[in-house]
């Protein structure tokens, strides 16, 4: 089924400052309850699961740094299914939060809803799809969304098996090709902005939904080409290549400040959490840890390597943490 559309543009923002891990030592302006001495008295557990793009940045948010400094006794335990995955286990009433990497789609919010499971969306990052290739690889530095296309489209599958198949400047070197599996909103995302409908793909390549296997199947393969989100490129930039994309306006490379001014297009996008309004209504917990996420976002994304939120989504995600503890509190 077609995903429901962006609910805004992600508008252009001051200077993205840079990622950098020392400041989960500061700990941000926690006010999820606790204290600095003693911890916040909270126990039990709280379960999420979904996108393995955003499941990184989820795990942040718990680590001890972050949400387990003042609150050690609760035990938060973050799942990588993908995004379908992870919405067929929340709508089901098995999780506490579903994180995503497209909004959810009108399938699964009905099912949420035949479910009794009611939610609040929140955008906590942004993403630049980003395609890598082989260090090795020295021709492909820059595709075009067309090019792109002849790649990864369907009737691709079992025809466009050589680089040289691509461009005929390019070299007589076998294409491998690595991505997402079908389960995730990366995957989803994707066939939709290169091939023009979602979830039309060629099938002929190594899908998964854990992107580490991604990043070894492109290392050992000179031919190799595969795409995750930004942040595993960055934590893997030594040993891959980030393909810049040219949608006609030139080549761009994927990187914060493309995202934020707009040029790095079609694959820069939105990341979100979903957090249960029952679950939080009656897991303490729960509730708390989703407080300290939207409170604390702009650290968490820079120690996970994501791409902050500017100042209008900033704005945004305190409405959305307003109307999620208006619901709770209604529950």
């Amino acid at each position: 089924m077609k995903r429901t559309s962006l609910r805004r543009v992600i508008a252009p923002a001051a200077t993205v400052a840079a990622l950098a891990l020392t400041l989960a030592a500061c700990g941000g302006d926690s006010n999820n309850g606790g204290n600095s001495g003693g911890g916040s008295g909270l126990t039990g557990s709280v379960m999420v699961d979904g996108s393995s793009t955003v499941g990184p940045m989820a795990k942040v948010a718990a680590d001890q740094s972050f949400f387990g400094t003042d609150n050690p006794d609760v035990q938060v335990t973050v799942g990588e299914s993908g995004t379908g995955g992870g919405f067929e286990k929340f709508c089901a009433g098995e999780t506490d939060m579903s994180t995503a990497s497209r909004p959810i789609e009108d399938d699964e919010a009905a099912i949420c809803d035949r479910n009794g499971v009611t939610y609040q969306e929140m955008v906590v990052a942004n993403d630049a799809l980003t395609l890598v290739i082989n260090k090795a690889n020295d021709w492909a530095t820059c595709l075009t969304v067309d090019q792109l296309k002849t790649i990864w489209e369907p009737k691709a599958e079992g025809k466009i098996t050589n680089w040289n198949q691509v461009d005929s400047s390019f070299p007589d070197q076998e294409l491998t090709l690595f991505g997402a599996g079908t389960d995730s909103g990366t995957f989803d995302y994707f066939t939709d902005a290169i091939n023009g409908e979602e979830g039309a793909s060629r099938t002929d390549y190594s899908p998964t939904e854990n992107d580490n296997n991604t990043v070894t199947g492109v290392e050992g393969s000179v031919g190799g080409l595969g795409y995750f989100g930004y942040s595993y490129y960055e934590q893997n930039s030594d040993s891959l290549t980030a393909v810049q994309v040219d949608n006609g306006d030139g080549c761009v490379a994927p990187s914060p400040e493309t995202v934020a001014d707009g040029t790095y297009q079609p694959l820069s996008r939105e990341l979100y959490i979903y957090p249960s309004i029952e679950k939080s209504a009656s897991n303490a917990a729960a509730k708390a840890f989703v407080e300290y996420f939207a409170e604390n976002d702009s650290a968490i994304a820079e120690a996970a390597q994501f791409i902050a939120l500017n100042d209008e989504q900033k704005s945004m995600l305190d409405t959305e943490l307003a109307d999620f503890q208006s619901a709770v509190d209604a529950a």
